[in-house]
């Protein structure tokens, strides 16, 4: 099979499905931007000092992917019976937060991302997941969503910020803290 079929040439794709959309339609947009953040969470995952979390970011991948999968479907194509992330995706990444949050020092104002490859690496993931979420919400608008996914991204966003602080705190780094 060859990676390459010569359909996208003018400017199109097609939905899981069949239906054929333009590359820049909000949908292809939401799910190109969770595709992104899939890459972002396996060079995590790739990393020595993540060695001990790799199963748990190879969940998230996992929970992406299906993620992408919803909204790579066409709304108009009943047939398709994609599973959803569950309710659990969600307890986990909240479980894992409050684990975190508990060996952390309190935080009274924004800090400057960085310190560590993996804490910048992490902050980007963080920030792509935002994105995904504006972009699943833009969707959202105009064409019903899972609202699961919706939760997933925001929770998920949440838990990179404090993968982020964790990270610093086991590497020894100091948090830089943005003073106006």
């Amino acid at each position: 099979m060859k990676i390459y079929t010569l359909t996208g040439d003018d400017g199109y794709t097609s939905l899981a499905g069949g239906r054929r959309v333009p590359k820049h339609s909000q949908r292809v947009e939401a799910y190109g931007s969770v595709d992104e953040l899939i890459a972002w969470i396996g060079l995590l995952r790739d990393l020595s000092e993540s060695q001990e979390r790799r199963e748990l970011l190879k969940n998230i991948q996992s929970q992406l992917m299906s993620c992408a999968a919803v909204l790579a479907n066409d709304p108009e194509n009943p047939a398709a019976s994609i599973k959803l992330p569950g309710e659990e995706c969600v307890k986990i990444l909240e479980r894992e937060i409050d684990i975190m949050d508990e060996t952390l020092p309190p935080l009274h104002s924004f800090i400057l991302p960085g310190g560590h490859k993996l804490v910048s690496y992490c902050h980007i993931a963080r920030c792509v997941c935002r994105r995904a979420e504006r972009e699943v919400l833009r969707l959202d608008a105009s064409e019903k969503t899972p609202e699961i996914v919706v939760r997933f991204l925001n929770r998920l966003s949440d838990f990179l910020f404090m993968l982020s602080r964790k990270i610093s705190l086991e590497l020894g780094n100091e948090e830089l803290i943005w003073n106006i």
